[in-house]
């Protein structure tokens, strides 16, 4: 059964749990190389806007969102890397 979601509904959906604020924390940032290997699988993503460097699932400017630890990408090519888990934060991801 396919879910019935608003286009905004999809958009959060594919979005995940990264947040641009985060990108204002060195913490919450992963090292320059990772970022760089993401941001070469997203350059060769047919979903890959080279204009605007956004993903066309997700939306997001990739050149930011693969600098963040808990950003993935909405097609699997790429996951989040050393998440640190709060044990008091119920919601937070592996």
């Amino acid at each position: 059964m396919s879910e019935n979601l608003t286009p905004w509904q999809q958009y959060k959906k594919n979005l995940g749990d990264a947040r641009p604020w985060d990108l204002m924390h060195k913490d919450q940032q992963t090292d320059e190389k990772t970022a760089n290997e993401r941001y070469e699988i997203c350059k060769k993503c047919p979903e890959f806007i080279n204009l605007t460097t956004q993903c066309k699932k997700c939306g997001c400017i990739m050149t930011l969102k693969t600098k963040l630890k808990i950003a993935e990408c909405p097609l699997g090519k790429w996951g989040q890397v050393d998440v640190k888990i709060d044990e008091g934060d119920k919601n937070a991801k592996v």
